[in-house]
């Protein structure tokens, strides 16, 4: 019997190791180079957000700027380019704004409303009530 289960596992094992071709289709698909352009803007004189940028790709070369308006009044400006061969490239410059961005503050209230009372009611008093314990013999 011993020889019998031996010779099943030679045969399984041997039935295991063969590999099965398996068909594999590979797909090739031509690489269309990367095209894009954005762009957007922001201008709330509520909080004095003031920023803007542009972009685009042709391949792997990109070219944008973007804009903001820093807090000492000087708008930012920061041309980039960036391609495989020469990487990320920035220049940036200050401009003084032409007009001052005025930030809308709320004035705080100079007067102190007055404290509400509250008041508790009296909580009854609760007696603790026991039911008594029966013990089944």
């Amino acid at each position: 019997m011993a020889f019998k289960f031996l010779a099943l596992l030679a045969l399984v094992a041997a039935a295991s190791a063969v590999v099965l071709p398996v068909a594999v289709k590979h797909v090739e698909y031509a690489e269309a180079p990367a095209e894009y352009q954005f762009s957007y803007s922001v201008h709330d004189d509520t909080t004095g957000d003031v920023k803007s940028q542009q972009e685009e790709r042709h391949g792997d070369n990109v070219v944008g700027q973007y804009t903001l308006v820093d807090a000492d009044g000087f708008r930012r400006v920061v041309d980039y380019t960036a391609d495989e061969h020469n990487g990320f490239n920035a220049v940036v410059r200050r401009e003084p704004l032409t007009h001052k961005v005025v930030k809308t503050v709320v004035p705080v209230a100079k007067f102190v409303a007055p404290v509400a009372h509250h008041y508790v009611a009296p909580v009854p008093h609760v007696t603790k009530v026991t039911y008594p314990t029966y013990y089944h013999h």
